[in-house]
């Protein structure tokens, strides 16, 4: 189907393109809302949410067909929109949850976890997901979907999962009354020994985030 027949339908709320874009363009802008920072007791449950309907439409392009572009060469869209700001102000966010370990193949039990930040991940699924935005509103249909596929596969959507279970993580260890260990200056330059899987600021998370939230505190 070509790109103009493609554009013809998008206004069909049942066309697959219309709703990933739409599953897209919700997350793109309920991210960039949750890092100005006006409500940052429901950053973490809102983020959860987010990641995990994205992840519905990642799943949708993952199981479909393979979607191959009309051109053979990428179309030029100019300069990439920044993600500088918004990883620097999901950053100080989520400053005492936001490093994790994360293990990148789950096939590879051999490699140690090594340490990844929750504020780079959403910065980085934001600059995949925005890159095939800017086809789709060119109306460059086919090449937004191929896009958002080849890069579900290659990158976002490993990252989003892993951002997924670890947003998973902290809302679970407070509402099950379970504290973390203290990060206690671990970084992400730094590497993680086999039995260092705590690495979230556990009481310290538990204060900042808990009682906004209006959950019990940590004992």
């Amino acid at each position: 189907m070509s790109d103009a027949t493609l554009h013809a339908t998008t206004r069909d709320p049942d066309d697959f393109a219309v709703q990933i874009a739409d599953q897209v363009e919700s997350f793109l802008v309920a991210v960039t809302e949750v890092a100005k920072g006006d409500e940052p007791g429901s950053a973490v449950p809102f983020l959860l949410l987010e990641v995990s309907q994205l992840l519905l439409a990642g799943g949708r392009l993952g199981a479909h067909e393979d979607i191959l572009p009309d051109e053979r060469y990428e179309p030029d869209l100019g300069p990439e929109q920044d993600v500088d700001e918004l990883r620097e102000n999901l950053a100080r966010l989520l400053e005492p949850i936001d490093v994790y370990s994360e293990v990148f193949d789950p096939y590879e039990p051999r490699k140690a976890p090594v340490p990844a930040r929750i504020s780079d991940d959403l910065a980085d699924v934001m600059a995949d997901l925005r890159h095939g935005m800017a086809h789709y509103r060119a109306g460059r249909v086919t090449e937004a979907l191929w896009w958002w596929q080849f890069s579900y596969f290659s990158n976002w959507g490993s990252t989003a999962s892993a951002t997924l279970r670890a947003l998973h993580s902290i809302l679970a260890h407070i509402r099950l009354d379970q504290p973390l260990a203290e990060l206690d200056g671990l970084d992400t330059d730094q590497s993680l020994a086999d039995d260092a899987l705590e690495v979230e600021a556990g009481r310290v998370m538990a204060e900042e985030i808990a009682g906004p939230l209006g959950l019990r505190p940590v004992k």
